[in-house]
């Protein structure tokens, strides 16, 4: 705008009018500042000179005057041009109004130099003609005291003074320059006052503001506030210096925020970003990228703490985006960074020879350090600082080791993050077109992680860059350039082939990378070596190198399950001829991996007699049968000492081997196939001898023997194992013992199969005798005497659990009658009511009954029906009541019916409780209620209505009604008679 107007008339018009305040206006060079109005006003002042109270008071009065001629001036005379030049000094009231108050305040600051209050209003005035209108922002809640430098700046930010219009920095240039005149004059008598710091450094951001002015005397000025004030006001001064910075760019906000990062480190973050914005025309990735090397290094000592809350790993995340982002300007090339490594190897080496271990010397029994080279140390004097590092050092131009501060600050610290460093890595190779430097650290990176979430990414980003290669190429060769000749050309098709040749093999290649990256988390994975040795297929060269490489690296104490199948595997390799089966059969091969396995201590005496059979049954599948059963015999050796604890796992495998029922069961049935009976026998003798057969173990040596009609040696067996195993084991073995002995002998050793059954129950617990009191009982009534049998149900009923009572009383009944009629029952009838529990008695009553009805004893089965009611409740068992009712209208009479309705009653009444209540409701739920649903309906028969209408029923009335008609009545029983029993008793309500 300036330039515009720079040679017209408009600009020599607009600049006459100035100075207006330089040097300060008086009545004497400006006669128009005092009228006869202010003659009052002057003599008051002439008189009171050093009232403070008459200064201010004339003050504000000259203000409120110029602010009403200001509203009552016409349009100016200006045009809109002119007008917008000069701003707030347009109109010629203005002017004079800036006159007037300057001639006031700077008489009154003649007699109060040094009021804060009249120099701040002076001020506020001056930049008021001269800025123009300050915009006042409307602020929600109040500022920290003391907030962080990120706040700080944020809240200064939004709070940065704005205005409206403003005198041209041109035109006004000679006010620009009085107002920074005032400014050095307020703050020559005022200087530790920061507001007026504060209010001298705002007008530098004025869009207006003289470049003489707003550029290097306001980095002057900032310099000398910071000086001029104490430390604790600098936080103040320091947000707009910093602001004032980043709005000017370039070596202005770089050489800033180092002064002020050399004292608080806390926005290094913000200035990095400020750093490689895109709006800096002179970005700076090198020193962007050093500091945010030192601030991870710092976050990973726990020396920085950063504001946005970014972890260690963060902070080295973002240094690795700048390096992939300006790789060419942060990192060295190869050759750089090969002879870098090489000079810290030797800085290494060279430090390694020099340490000399030094004794430590004590004075008064305190440790002091009496040589070796100065330490540097914090401003406490304790702390020490870590040496000078060049790669943290922002000033030093020299490029980074790129590898090296991966490799050292990334994954040897970052370990479960390699894949994500890894592939920066490869990424700033990329950019800097080192294409085979990113192919070896792709694959490097490949080799070293340990998870797959690390290996697909690096596979991943890996296969897009081999891809994105063979695109270029091919779209080179798609649109060749012209000076490109037939040579390029066929280079090109040549690396395009090689490339595309690398790619196949990559994608190829990525299950055995996959199965590396596994095995290297765990290289005890038995497992992962057999899915290993199925990666190679048909390549029996590699599949036995993959065997010898996995017995050679697992731990037996370390692998995980089934490592013995690995050495049994690579046996059956060499046995079966490769995996093809096509090479030669190799059984001295596989022989001597069994051989070695027999060595191994495994986790698991089973996994070693599995080697140990295995070998056997390959031994077996080629006819070697004599060589088959010496290996077991090598297997089954027995020390000298067999006091050995199977499961003492301090011992190794081989020294507990002699006692694994797995190894001998096998053996066993090796010497019943192939060997003789006398050597089955001394095999399954060994067995018992060391004391670890089981039940099955004595069951198959009995039916050995049985087999091989040694019939007597195979009960030898049983009785042995019934003396080796206690119940519930040995209960199975007395079973098929006593059932082969029955069969075998019969009836001709009656007396020896009675000592048998009786040893058998000696031990026997109630839970398990109830077979075999059957089976005894059973044994007598076919062989021996049936008084005898019974005694043995007698026994068995007095013995057994209570679960078993109920069926053997039933047993029993059942074969006393069959052996001596109804009426021997009896007692075993009243015995059962004394023993059995309440829910089973009511059943065993209803039988008793039963069998006295058959007997013609109606009055001791209606003793029995009354005994059983106690344990009935109405509700709940519905049945028995319908039997008893059955028998008396059956057998009774009416007062025996009536007393088996006072007993229903009284039943029910005692049944009447919550408890038993629910009881019975939960069991008709469960259905054992249904006859209960029947209930309303009215009986078929007489005496069932005249019960149901007493109070039978469970919601029926307690009582007879006598409100019904009696003949009608008699006419519903004549009328139900003919459908019911003719010859039952009839009973109307009224007899009742």
């Amino acid at each position: 705008m300036p330039s515009a107007v720079a040679n017209t008339p408009l600009l020599e018009s607009l600049t006459s009018v100035f100075p207006l305040t330089f040097p300060a206006p008086n009545p004497l060079t400006k006669p128009d500042l005092v009228s006869t109005k202010d003659i009052v006003r002057e003599e008051d002042l002439l008189r009171n000179p050093l009232s403070f109270r008459h200064w201010w008071s004339a003050i504000q009065n000259a203000k409120e005057i110029a602010a009403a001629q200001q509203k009552a001036e016409g349009p100016s005379d200006l045009s809109p041009e002119a007008a917008a030049f000069l701003g707030p000094l347009a109109s010629p009231a203005a002017r004079k109004s800036l006159q007037r108050l300057t001639h006031l305040y700077e008489a009154a600051l003649a007699n109060f130099p040094t009021s804060y209050k009249l120099w701040k209003s002076y001020l506020q005035t001056r930049m008021s003609f001269v800025l123009g209108r300050l915009i006042v922002k409307k602020r929600a809640g109040g500022k920290k005291k003391l907030p962080e430098m990120r706040e700080a700046l944020q809240d200064e930010k939004e709070d940065m003074e704005q205005w409206e219009g403003g005198l041209n920095e041109i035109i006004g240039w000679d006010e620009w320059k009085a107002l920074i005149a005032t400014f050095e004059r307020a703050l020559m008598w005022l200087p530790k006052m920061p507001r007026l710091w504060l209010l001298y450094t705002s007008i530098f951001n004025h869009p207006f503001c003289p470049p003489i002015v707003s550029h290097t005397h306001a980095r002057r000025t900032f310099d000398r506030a910071l000086r001029t004030l104490p430390p604790s006001l600098h936080h103040r001064i320091w947000a707009r210096y910093l602001l004032w910075a980043e709005n000017k760019g370039g070596a202005t906000t770089v050489s800033v925020y180092r002064r002020y990062l050399a004292v608080d480190p806390s926005i290094t973050e913000r200035y990095t970003a400020i750093l490689l914005s895109e709006n800096n025309p002179d970005p700076r990735p090198l020193e962007a990228a050093k500091l945010l090397l030192s601030l991870a290094r710092k976050a990973a000592r726990g020396e920085y703490t950063s504001p946005e809350g970014k972890s260690p790993y963060q902070l080295l995340g973002d240094f690795l985006d700048v390096v992939e982002q300006h790789a060419e300007e942060v990192g060295m090339d190869v050759d750089d960074t090969v002879k870098s490594h090489e000079a810290h190897a030797r800085a290494e080496e060279e430090q390694a020879v020099s340490i000399v271990p030094t004794e430590p010397a004590s004075v008064n029994g305190q440790l002091i350090r009496f040589a070796g080279p100065a330490v540097a140390v914090a401003s406490d004097g304790t702390t020490p600082l870590p040496p000078y590092d060049e790669d943290e050092d922002p000033i030093n131009l020299r490029k980074l080791n790129i590898e090296r501060i991966v490799r050292n600050d990334g994954l040897d610290v970052y370990k479960d993050q390699a894949g994500r460093l890894w592939t920066g890595l490869a990424t700033y190779w990329i950019k800097r077109g080192e294409f085979d430097r990113a192919k070896q650290t792709f694959e490097n990176g490949i080799a070293a992680v340990l998870t797959i979430r690390d290996f697909t990414q690096i596979f991943d980003a890996y296969a897009e860059f081999s891809e994105s290669l063979v695109s270029a190429l091919m779209e080179s060769l798609a649109n060749p350039d012209e000076d490109e000749d037939e040579e390029d050309t066929k280079e090109t098709e040549a690396e395009l082939d090689s490339k595309m040749k690398e790619f196949e093999e990559l994608m190829d290649r990525r299950p055995f990378l996959v199965n590396d990256v596994l095995l290297r988390r765990n290289p005890n994975d038995v497992q992962e070596w057999e899915k290993r040795v199925a990666l190679w297929g048909n390549d029996d060269e590699k599949v036995a190198e993959t065997y010898g490489q996995a017995l050679s690296t697992v731990n037996p104490r370390r692998a995980t399950a089934n490592f013995h199948r690995l050495f049994i595997n690579f046996a059956k390799f060499y046995e079966e001829g490769g995996t093809t089966g096509e090479a030669e059969q190799d059984l001295d091969s596989a022989r001597k991996v069994l051989e070695k396995a027999t060595k191994v201590n495994f986790k698991s005496v089973d996994e070693l007699a599995e080697v140990w059979c295995e070998w056997a049954e390959m031994e077996i599948r080629h006819e070697n049968y004599d060589e088959a059963i010496r290996v077991m015999q090598r297997a089954a050796a027995t020390p000298k000492n067999t006091k050995v604890n199977y499961h003492d796992h301090s011992l190794s495998v081989q020294a507990r081997l002699f006692k694994s029922l797995k190894l001998w069961s096998f053996y066993v049935d090796l010497e019943e196939s192939l060997g003789t009976v006398e050597s089955a026998k001394a095999v399954y003798d060994k067995i018992l001898e060391l004391r670890i057969a089981n039940a099955q173990i004595i069951v198959n040596y009995a039916a050995f023997l049985e087999e091989n009609q040694y019939y007597e040696e195979s009960f030898k067996v049983y009785e042995r194992g019934t003396e080796l195993f206690t119940f519930p084991v040995s209960f199975e073995i007395w079973n098929i013992y006593l059932a082969k002995f029955m069969k075998r002998y019969g009836d001709t050793k009656i007396e020896r199969a009675r000592d048998l059954f009786e040893q058998a129950l000696e031990k026997c617990p109630p839970k398990h005798c109830k077979p075999i009191f059957i089976m005894y009982s059973a044994y007598e009534e076919e062989f021996g005497l049936a008084k005898r049998a019974m005694s043995i149900y007698d026994r068995a009923t007095r013995v057994v659990q209570d679960e078993d009572k109920f069926e053997l009383f039933t047993i029993y009944i059942a074969k006393a009658t069959a052996s001596y009629g109804l009426p021997a029952t009896r007692p075993i009838y009243e015995r059962a009511l004394e023993i059995l529990p309440d829910r089973q008695t009511a059943e065993m009553c209803l039988r008793f009954a039963s069998m006295e009805r058959k007997l013609g004893e109606i009055d001791r089965a209606r003793a029995i029906y009354a005994h059983a009611s106690q344990f009935c409740d109405p509700r709940v068992n519905p049945k028995f009541w319908a039997e008893w009712n059955t028998f008396e209208i059956e057998t009774g009479s009416e007062d025996t019916f009536r007393e088996m309705l006072r007993i229903k009653r009284s039943v029910q009444a005692q049944f009447n409780t919550e408890a038993s209540y629910l009881a019975a409701q939960m069991a008709v739920k469960e259905g054992k209620g249904e006859a209960r649903e029947e209930e309303p309906a009215m009986p078929a028969d007489p005496m069932a209505a005249a019960e149901h209408q007493a109070g039978g029923g469970a919601r029926g009335p307690a009582f007879v009604s006598a409100k019904q008609n009696p003949a009608l009545q008699s006419q519903e029983s004549q009328s139900a008679a003919g459908q019911g029993n003719a010859d039952e008793i009839h009973i109307s309500d009224d007899e009742m």
